[in-house]
């Protein structure tokens, strides 16, 4: 089938009706069919969320420059899909939605990523990924990266930190607070810092500065990695940082050391988890700046220490699929590898990301980069691998991290109450190959600054209003007409690059995805 042909096939199937209520109902009554497919033993659930790796960073999406052995073997295994998406293009609320399967806008995070001393940004007592499978019989762990606040209030580590990811449902919780540029950099188990010396206790300002340590701004040549932007603020392990620490000396980790050790508390979570079924939410720090490998990475890609990180990344999901080899487990546990947010370049650290590219394109043919509303903010990689359930292949179904929730319910045989994950849908036959139609046919994307898209079948929209958001992290140089005042259409069937806005040629379908929007925006959720 080649292009024009699939692009009428996908338009005939966005417009059999734009609202058809009746139809996703049917799909709901499909998707409940298909989850009797995995009835019986409930699988391990191992969801991979990587940070800032973009559509084109992996081999197995086409990236030449850096070696990606285990996530191409892993593809290799399962289901790698092409129209896969983050919920926003910024951290803190795409991990909002994978929590909660409800879009961030709707919510606490309009705009933006939360800082190092932001409460506990999910209420206590609804129900979350963790504490749908817990009640369901599964041992739940959160190891790597949170991003979500902590505690109540302005966030203090001296002390017990709650309420946090085990009032959220987690059996387990090491991690660190915030993103490994943002202080405080120290991480947390459970509910306490680790290795916190009482009489060091730790302050932390997003404000005026605290105690006498240099920053970046004051003592630039104390610096191990130049900034470029922003990040001028306490420096911690020869890197300054957004924000300002003092105290806390003996419990500050170690940037070269991250990779090893949040794999090990994966890995040693897996290994003592026998006699129920376990879901583990691991959350690497890379490749999110600073990008700081261990000695045994660094020099390794052909696209300077952006690619080496990758690189970093892709050992440390061998080293989880390794565990599970060992535990002879892979058979019946579901592994799901994505991404945050789309890829970004210079993110504020002089670290030559731009200028050692070799040819390497982050995000592959998308337009924009992190924190836009292009495809290179929000399309991302998304592989599944099952061996029990799933036989190896591409897709092209159109899934989103939000429907981690209602898809995760599903294999474990829990109904999902009517008022929870209300943007979160079951794509299990997705997964299985088992969709004889779209399991979601339409979704919002979210960008950085606040602004929303909207995307039904080949058609996405971006509004005249958030136009603005769409350009993301780096000055975007594709010749598209944004002068419309109807905004920014484009057929992805037809153009994936975004590159031709057809607002002015296709009024009819601005005017419906417009009202889809505003539809989806008032009603307050999206799932049927």
């Amino acid at each position: 089938m080649n292009v024009k042909e699939r692009s009428q096939k996908m338009q005939r199937r966005a417009f059999l009706g734009l609202g058809a209520v009746g139809a996703l109902g049917l799909m709901a009554e499909d998707n409940r069919a298909d989850a009797e497919d995995v009835a019986g033993r409930k699988p391990n659930i191992v969801v991979i969320l990587s940070d800032d790796i973009g559509y084109g960073d992996l081999g197995c999406y086409g990236a030449t420059k850096v070696k990606t052995a285990n996530l191409d073997r892993l593809a290799a295994g399962g289901v790698r899909f092409t129209d896969a998406h983050s919920p926003s293009s910024m951290c803190t609320p795409t991990r909002y939605s994978v929590i909660t399967g409800e879009y961030a806008w709707r919510g606490p995070i309009r705009r933006g990523v939360l800082s190092g001393v932001a409460p506990l940004c999910i209420k206590p007592g609804r129900v979350t990924l963790p504490s749908l499978l817990k009640e369901g019989g599964y041992t739940t762990a959160c190891v790597g990266k949170w991003h979500l606040g902590l505690g109540e209030g302005e966030t203090d580590y001296n002390g017990d930190i709650k309420p946090g990811p085990l009032e959220l449902g987690f059996d387990y919780f090491f991690g660190y607070p915030a993103t490994n540029d943002r202080v405080p950099c120290v991480y947390v188990e459970n509910h306490r810092v680790v290795g916190l010396d009482p009489n060091d206790p730790i302050r932390v300002s997003y404000g005026k500065p605290i105690g006498d340590e240099p920053t970046g701004r004051s003592s630039p040549e104390s610096l191990k990695m130049q900034l470029s932007q922003g990040h001028a603020d306490t420096i911690i392990n020869g890197i300054s940082r957004i924000g300002f620490m003092s105290g806390g000396k003996a419990a500050r980790w170690k940037d070269e050391e991250m990779a090893d050790t949040l794999t090990s508390k994966a890995v040693s979570f897996i290994e003592r988890s026998k006699d129920k079924p376990f879901f583990l939410y691991f959350t690497p720090h890379e490749i999110h700046v600073p990008r700081v490998p261990s000695p045994r990475f660094r020099g390794t890609s052909q696209c300077g220490v952006r690619g080496d990180v990758i690189q970093e990344l892709d050992w440390c999901v061998g080293e989880v699929l390794a565990a599970l080899d060992r535990r002879k487990i892979a058979e019946q546990t579901l592994v799901i590898f994505t991404s945050d947010n789309g890829g970004v370049l210079d993110d504020g650290y002089a670290d030559g990301a731009v200028r050692d590219l070799g040819g390497h394109a982050c995000n592959g043919p998308l337009r924009g980069f992190k924190g836009g509303l292009y495809e290179g903010g929000h399309r991302v990689p998304f592989i599944a691998r099952w061996p029990e359930k799933i036989k190896p292949r591409e897709s092209g179904d159109l899934v989103c991290l939000v429907d981690l929730l209602a898809t995760c319910a599903a294999i474990a045989g829990r109904g999902l109450p009517a008022d929870a994950g209300p943007d979160s849908f079951n794509v299990l036959p997705a997964l299985l190959g088992k969709a004889p139609q779209p399991c979601r046919d339409q979704l919002v994307m979210h960008a950085g600054g606040g602004g929303l898209a909207i995307r039904k079948g080949p058609w996405k929209l971006i509004p005249k209003a958030a136009a603005g958001a769409g350009k993301g992290r780096k000055k975007d140089k594709a010749a598209a007409d944004v002068s419309s005042p109807a905004g920014e259409l484009y057929n992805l069937a037809e153009d994936l690059g975004e590159t031709k806005n057809v607002a002015a040629q296709h009024s009819e379908i601005v005017k419906e995805l417009a009202a889809l929007l505003q539809q989806s925006s008032d009603n307050g959720r999206s799932r049927p």
